[in-house]
């Protein structure tokens, strides 16, 4: 929370501009308390995010600590008129680093999240006009003026990458690929990773809705979804296991711990393969011990679905 690109600052939450005094901002708390409280008819979850919001910017320290890093320092940004100073760091929605890493990982290939990488820059630079130097596209001052579109091709790119980083330490036994084309003419269906193991064979799509979503009629709703995220990675599941021959343990949809009632939720079968949404802390979990009702992989078998998925997987 607060920290995706779609997600609502703690300004935002609390009603207040970035630049708003110190007493107007606690002034706005407590009014915004009142309003969101459940004793008073307002929401619980509203009343949590607003009690969230103001840990973030209740000292003199953590505001200044919380503006730097989300670009509320600057002026802010128009397209054409360029980027100034940089008002925050910022790393967290810049490409992760690679440090050295000694430890078993995953065989994993293809780049995740780097498809919608691309297409966030090339974007942003078409929407900043033709001339304009980004010195930093992933400057938070830039990104939160952008349109929500832009947006969310960033968020959905730093939800790959923070699944890859879960999947890339489950160890030797695993094999993963990102970015997976499911249909050559289609690019946008995809499937932003599979992961193969002695748990099961499995199609993860990763996303951050910038808030919170619910399961209706087999398939996620809320304020920020787009599209039918289970039905989508169901139908791209079930293309690339035509293409390889192989049979799919099931469909996991992962998403921020925030935006999830229950770490793991199963929801039933969907055009005959089991679907469950996840949150991102309880991945590692389900993928060791696998979905109700899948079976174990071993020996022959794994080596024998990797082969057959090697040799049709392409990368978007």
């Amino acid at each position: 929370m607060f920290d995706s690109p779609l997600s609502a600052s703690a300004y935002e939450v609390l009603g207040v501009a970035p630049d708003a005094a110190d007493d107007d901002l606690r002034k706005a708390y407590r009014l915004r308390l009142r309003q969101t409280h459940p004793d008073t008819g307002g929401d619980a979850a509203a009343f949590v995010q607003v009690q969230r919001a103001w840990e973030l910017v209740a000292t003199p320290e953590a505001r200044a600590a919380y503006d730097r890093g989300h670009g509320f320092g600057a002026a802010g940004y128009a397209p054409g008129a360029g980027t100034g100073e940089s008002g925050g760091a910022g790393g967290g929605w810049r490409p992760p680093s690679r440090p050295a890493d000694t430890r078993p990982r995953a065989r994993s290939f293809g780049q995740p999240g780097g498809w919608r990488r691309e297409r966030y820059l090339t974007h942003m630079r078409e929407w900043a006009g033709r001339g304009t130097e980004l010195a930093d596209p992933y400057d938070p001052a830039l990104v939160r003026t952008a349109p929500r579109e832009l947006r969310r091709l960033l968020a959905d790119a730093l939800a790959e990458e923070a699944t890859a980083r879960i999947v890339g330490d489950l160890g030797m036994g695993y094999t993963v690929w990102h970015d997976v084309a499911a249909d050559p003419r289609d690019p946008d269906l995809k499937l932003d990773h599979i992961v193969l193991g002695p748990s099961g064979l499995y199609a993860l799509r990763s996303e951050d809705f910038g808030g919170p979503v619910r399961v209706r009629r087999g398939d996620l709703i809320g304020d920020g979804v787009v599209g039918s995220p289970v039905a989508e990675v169901v139908a791209a599941a079930r293309a690339v296991a035509r293409a390889a021959r192989v049979k799919f343990s099931g469909a996991i949809v992962v998403l921020p711990d925030d935006d999830v009632v229950t770490a793991i939720g199963e929801i039933g079968r969907v055009r005959g393969l089991a679907v469950a949404i996840v949150a991102r802390s309880a991945l590692s979990t389900v993928l060791r011990r696998g979905l109700s009702g899948a079976r174990d992989i071993g020996g022959n078998e794994l080596f024998d679905i990797r082969t057959r998925l090697q040799q049709v997987v392409r990368f978007v």
